[in-house]
Parts: C-alpha cells; sequence; structure tokens
C-alpha cells in the first residue's frame, strides 16, 4: 500500500517483498504472484471511494453528489494516478468489479441531475459518463497548486454539462 502512494515506485513482487521486510517467494506464496497482490492492494484503495460516491448519493441531490465525488475523486487520483499505467494489461478482477462500480455510481449521478434537467440530455449518459472520468483524472495528473484551481476545473466542467438556456 506504501508503495502504491509513491509517485514513480516500482511495483515489482520484489519492490513490494523488500517494503514488506519480506522474500519474493513468500509473498508469490501469499498472494499467487504480482496481478493479485496489486488487486488486493488497489481494491483496498478503491473500496472506500466506491462506498464514498454511494454515500453522497444517499444523502444528497444527484448534481451535489457529482460535484462533491469529483472533487474527492480528483484529489484521490492525484495521490495515485501513477498507479493506474502500471496496472494496464494486468489481470485485477477485483479492482475491476470496483471500477464498474464507480462507473455506475457516477453514471446515477449524472442521470439523476439529468433527471432534474441539471445536466443536459444531448449528451448520451455514457458520453457524459467519459468526459467527467477524463476530465477529472487529467486534472489529477496536472497537479492543481489549489482547491481553488480544483473548483475552477469542476465549475468549468459542470458548467458544461448543464443545460443550454436558450
Amino acid at each position: 500500500m506504501a508503495l502504491l502512494a509513491e509517485s514513480g515506485a516500482a511495483l515489482t513482487v520484489e519492490a513490494i517483498a523488500k517494503r514488506a521486510g519480506l522474500g519474493a517467494a513468500t509473498v508469490v506464496r501469499a498472494f499467487g504472484g504480482k496481478d493479485a497482490l496489486l488487486d488486493a492492494a488497489v481494491s483496498r484503495l478503491l473500496k472506500p471511494v466506491v462506498e464514498r460516491a454511494r454515500e453522497l448519493l444517499d444523502t444528497t441531490t444527484p448534481f451535489q453528489a457529482l460535484r462533491t465525488f469529483l472533487r474527492e475523486l480528483i484529489t484521490f487520483q492525484a495521490a495515485h494516478h501513477a498507479i493506474n499505467d502500471q496496472l494496464t494489461g494486468l489481470d485485477l478482477p477485483a479492482t475491476t468489479a470496483l471500477r464498474a462500480d464507480l462507473v455506475s455510481a457516477v453514471e446515477e449521478m449524472v442521470n439523476g441531475a439529468r433527471g432534474n434537467g441539471q445536466v443536459r440530455a444531448d449528451l448520451a449518459p455514457t458520453t457524459a459518463t467519459t468526459l467527467i472520468g477524463t476530465t477529472a483524472l487529467a486534472v489529477a495528473r496536472a497537479a492543481p497548486s489549489s482547491p481553488d484551481l480544483v473548483d475552477a476545473y469542476l465549475t468549468v466542467l459542470l458548467d458544461g454539462l448543464h443545460p443550454h438556456q436558450d
């Protein structure tokens, strides 16, 4: 878990074992290999994010849930985006399932806000969700220098999702 938080850290079985004070063979025996180990660690990081999205859906309006969640997601992604590149091509079933849950939660936010007239209807829900996810990751990778800049990015993004007023 500590290596996942370090930018540029090598996510190899050897590096993970060394950090844990174990031998690589012990780590492989315990987890079954690098993919399973990373799946366990990444899903452990991602699970509270998905739970938070669901909590927001249950406690606030869909649009407010979307705004709050995106701010928190950008903070999370800024701290962990470097690992995303290292996960490409790996077999990560728990992580994949949680990512699907996360997309589903954001789609619920978008669809609810759309139903309330707060998100434009001329964009397909999957298009809106893709735009939101891609933009949030891009903002996180840019490492905004202040919360005000994150809010400015979110304002521009969410303003673009508002229905046009003629």
